[in-house]
């Protein structure tokens, strides 16, 4: 073996990884890429500030408050904890109402644990708006790649990617805003993979327990970039290794793993162009079933007593999470099992119309023309899914007066190939973040985001952000 080759041999995903997130700056990445972050960091800061309005942001918060307070902003609460706190709490009010950003392939949610990671980091190494960003992007990178290597399994073994992969980008993240060398980087992918976690239980009975891995990844990724730059040795083969990420979590699935995904396209390739902005607050694999609901309801006008049926048909890797257990599904017991419901979000769009904040409140839940309508929607796996590409559904209705209705989105509205515009976006977070703030305050952080690339340093927009300013 030459010299040559052992060095390629040597050279882990870890460490492709590290390269790049060191090498990465401003310069050598396309205007349309950051300005794509901006937004999608916009839409994860809309989401947190709509939801610091719900109970289960407060007792979050109280119970983070328990460790004392710190030198880090929380959105939109004025409260200031230390930094891995800090992290958690922002991390959970983007992801805490399903409502955030999403990479089709990779099925991962990567904004609401990579964001949160960078701003903090950003603040407490004094860095400015521009390096906040490079850093983001880096993460993302990194978190919709390796999650893309599992081709959806980690939902199929119980885990959720969001937090167990988001885990490995924050640690990036981390220690790319603390200046580690790429042997430290690589370093520190190696400790994560003994403190990534991310369970799916909470399907069984709509917990809160998701909420929290996007916070817990950024917190797990920091605290491995510290012990990286300490000199903390890590495994070298985090991802490929016999026990590493895809062979310890995935099982067999392992098998059907592409690590070539992991770093396919780096530098060339911008991930973060491919993530999809939900218009709907719920899970991404219900949102072609409730569009097509809607469209379905629009058409001809339907009304509930007319219907005798519903099938939706959806992609075989999404039944566990959307479809079972079908009790729960078909009526959901809270918010959060409603947000993952097939039978609810096709029951809703039929119904109302529409999908959104206010079809989860406690009486749009108990609606009995809803859960009557829910409790005649099966599901059957979609023969002609485009999955994980697209998250495609179709709604077929059979009407009491023997007629048959389907509707069919093949393309999930927010994916890559169907985008949100700007101004889309744009308005989905004013309609956010006014729930929480005045208009004149909202598009004060509108501009501030967006404007994030500028002369701007990272402890300014936190400021703005956390409504200090």
């Amino acid at each position: 073996m030459t010299a040559d080759s052992t060095h390629k041999a040597e050279e882990t995903i870890s460490l492709k990884l590290a390269n790049f997130t060191s090498g990465l700056s401003k310069d050598s990445m396309p205007v349309a890429t950051r300005d794509r972050a901006r937004h999608l960091i916009l839409d994860g800061v809309g989401i947190a500030l709509a939801a610091t309005q719900f109970d289960f942001s407060h007792r979050t918060l109280a119970a983070l408050r328990e460790f004392g307070d710190g030198n880090v902003d929380v959105f939109g609460y004025g409260a200031r904890l230390p930094l891995r706190d800090a992290v958690m709490m922002n991390g959970f009010l983007i992801h805490g109402l399903d409502y955030d950003d999403t990479h089709t392939r990779g099925v991962i949610h990567a904004t609401a644990s990579c964001f949160p990671t960078a701003l903090g980091m950003a603040v407490t190494t004094g860095a400015s708006g521009s390096e906040l960003l490079t850093a983001y992007i880096a993460g993302m990178e990194a978190a919709t790649r390796l999650a893309s290597v599992a081709k959806g399994g980690f939902h199929q073994t119980g885990f959720h990617p969001t937090g167990l992969i988001g885990a490995f980008a924050c640690a990036l993240i981390a220690g790319k805003l603390k200046g580690l060398t790429p042997k430290q980087l690589a370093s520190a992918q190696g400790i994560t993979l003994s403190l990534a976690s991310g369970s799916l239980e909470f399907l069984q009975d709509g917990a809160w327990t998701k909420r929290l891995h996007p916070g817990w990844a950024g917190a797990a990724g920091i605290t491995a970039a510290a012990l990286a730059r300490n000199g903390f040795f890590g495994p070298k083969a985090a991802y490929e290794g016999r026990f590493g990420l895809y062979a310890s979590h995935l099982g067999a699935l392992a098998d059907a793993c592409d690590l070539n995904l992991a770093t396919e396209g780096l530098g060339d390739a911008w991930e973060v162009t491919q993530v999809a902005v939900k218009p709907l607050p719920a899970c991404h694999f219900t949102h072609s079933c409730a569009d097509a609901a809607m469209a379905l309801r629009a058409e001809h006008a339907l009304t509930a007593d007319q219907i005798d049926s519903v099938r939706a048909l959806i992609p075989a890797e999404v039944v566990k999470t959307v479809c079972e257990p079908v009790q729960h599904k078909k009526r959901p017991q809270n918010s959060y099992d409603a947000q993952f419901s097939i039978p609810f979000a096709v029951a809703t769009g039929l119904v109302h119309g529409r999908f959104g904040l206010a079809e989860l409140e406690p009486e749009a839940l108990a609606n009995p023309q809803t859960l009557s309508l829910a409790e005649k929607v099966d599901y059957e796996i979609d023969p002609n899914s485009a999955f994980p590409k697209y998250y495609s559904g179709e709604v077929i209705v059979k009407l009491k007066d023997g007629r048959e209705l389907r509707h069919r989105e093949h393309m999930n509205r927010g994916s890559s190939d169907l985008p949100l515009s700007e101004e889309a976006i744009i308005a989905k977070f004013m309609e956010n973040a006014t729930t929480a703030l005045s208009v004149e305050a909202a598009q004060r952080v509108q501009q501030a985001v967006l404007g994030m690339d500028g002369d701007h340093t990272a402890h300014e927009l936190s400021a703005i952000l956390a409504g200090r300013h």
